[in-house]
């Protein structure tokens, strides 16, 4: 009877709308006009605490695991085809602002009580709660619980009669005399405020990196910049860079670079070391090493990218000059067949030659809406599992990351791969709205193909005496 009555709440909003918006508003007064939207812009504010509440009971009902996908971010991308950052601070405001309940049962108020409150009654606006939020999360760890609390009401008290940008000056303001004097930083602050972001690659393909590192990790930062970083080391202008020893004077005469510029040449030197002194190990099956797919074309046009089994774009030209002085593998998808590829039921695990021609086939997890690259991914027996008689042949398997993988070994997605070689995840019942069941992700080129093309150039599909399929490489 409850969920009736809900449900029916819910269709006379939908009813009150397709009423407003059916009726003309061309003989309304400005007066009138602004009436309306002050009515709007309440109902707009107040609708997000419902969805708050829906969501906290949700997640109290089931889990995502139930629903059939690995977290409940993945739940609200899949179903509502929201963005990953907006399900994410979907999922947080309900955390903070929807009800909650003790272990033993009984209803807890809000984390951020004053907020919810005032959005409940409109009387602050979606924006005025992100800066609400940011700000108690702001605040040091040797704050109280009352005084956080009283933090909290006085800048609600402040949010209902200004703007979010005069709010966002006071929270600054008094977050400054509330830390002023506060206690020298500790490990445990330290240690919370760690970390090492990358941004989003550009259009010209550079990716930009911010840090935070603890005094531990920049001491031994400090003294490596010191020694490749110096004037003169590891310079790639140089005909032959100096990488180890000392550089001549001649090698620290020439050297323009700025020290921003010889700090990144020198992060990559250090890579390049690591990688070619063989003490990496092993990463998910193969030497831990830099893999690019590309086209063979590209290859020998020298025009085009390659791209990493992390999702890095790389120029072909740099594609070349990397493959130059490394330990790299080939796989040229060119009627490719052979025992090599195909162990039937005699491992269940992929071999290295199979891992790389999947890695240059799907570039990274297969299942719709997932970004991890191919060097955060398993192989998965897409056809049919292992445990049911499937076989250990490259053209049967798949790319999936651990957590996609769990999914359909728990029942929740099927897969399939297509006569096109395109990897077909089927969802569940819970979060099918129609949606793709292919991802492009790793691969938009397939977007632009034609029907009667073959997705995978290794899978033949030619007439006897056709045309050659064009190659894929990865190096």
């Amino acid at each position: 009877m409850q969920a009736e009555a809900i449900r029916a709440a819910v269709a006379q909003l939908r009813v009150a709308y397709d009423a407003l918006a059916a009726l003309p508003i061309n003989t309304l007064t400005h007066t009138e006009l602004v009436s309306v939207l002050d009515e709007l812009e309440t109902l707009t504010s107040q609708l997000p605490s419902q969805r708050q509440r829906l969501l906290a009971w949700l997640q109290a009902e089931t889990t995502a695991k139930a629903m059939g996908a690995k977290s409940w971010n993945e739940v609200l991308r899949i179903r509502w085809r929201v963005s990953p950052g907006e399900a994410g601070r979907r999922l947080a405001e309900a955390a903070e602002l929807g009800p909650r309940r003790a272990l033993t049962g009984e209803p807890l108020e809000p984390l951020l009580p004053a907020t919810a409150a005032a959005q409940a009654a409109g009387a602050i606006n979606a924006e005025h709660v992100n800066v609400l939020r940011d700000a108690v999360s702001r605040l040091p760890g040797f704050i109280d619980a009352l005084t956080r609390a009283q933090f909290e009401v006085d800048l609600v008290g402040v949010a209902v009669g200004v703007g979010p940008k005069e709010l966002k000056a006071t929270a600054e303001r008094r977050l400054f005399l509330l830390d002023q004097d506060g206690p020298e930083p500790d490990d445990t602050e330290r240690a919370r405020k760690r970390g090492v972001s990358k941004g989003t690659q550009g259009r010209d393909s550079m990716t930009p990196l911010t840090a935070v590192l603890t005094p531990e990790a920049w001491a031994v930062w400090e003294v490596l910049f010191a020694k490749y970083a110096a004037p003169g080391m590891c310079n790639p202008d140089d005909p032959e860079p100096c990488t180890s020893g000392t550089p001549t004077q001649a090698q620290i005469d020439a050297d323009h670079r700025t020290l921003a510029q010889r700090q990144h040449d020198a992060l990559l030197v250090i890579g390049r070391i690591a990688l070619m002194g063989g003490d990496l190990g092993q990463l998910n099956g193969l030497p831990v090493s830099v893999i690019i797919r590309t086209t063979l074309q590209d290859l020998e046009s020298r025009a085009g990218v390659g791209v990493t089994g992390g999702g890095t774009v790389v120029p072909i030209s740099d594609v070349i000059r990397m493959a130059a002085h490394a330990h790299h593998y080939l796989a040229v998808f060119d009627r490719a067949t052979g025992s090599a590829l195909d162990l039937f039921r005699a491992r269940r695990v992929a071999s290295p030659a199979q891992r790389i021609m999947l890695i240059a086939r799907d570039g990274g997890c297969t299942k719709p809406g997932c970004t991890v690259g191919a060097y955060g991914c398993q192989v998965h027996h897409a056809v049919t599992d292992w445990a049911r008689g499937g076989n250990t042949n490259v053209d049967e398997m798949a790319l999936a990351c651990g957590a996609d993988n769990r999914l359909v070994d728990e029942g929740g997605y099927t897969t399939t791969i297509t006569d096109r070689g395109d990897v077909e995840w089927q969802p569940p019942p819970g979060l099918d709205h129609g949606q793709t069941r292919i991802n492009y992700h790793h691969r938009p080129e397939l977007l632009f193909r034609p029907d009667d093309e073959p997705s995978v150039p290794g899978r033949d599909t030619r007439e006897p005496g056709g045309p050659e399929p064009p190659g894929t490489a990865a190096a």
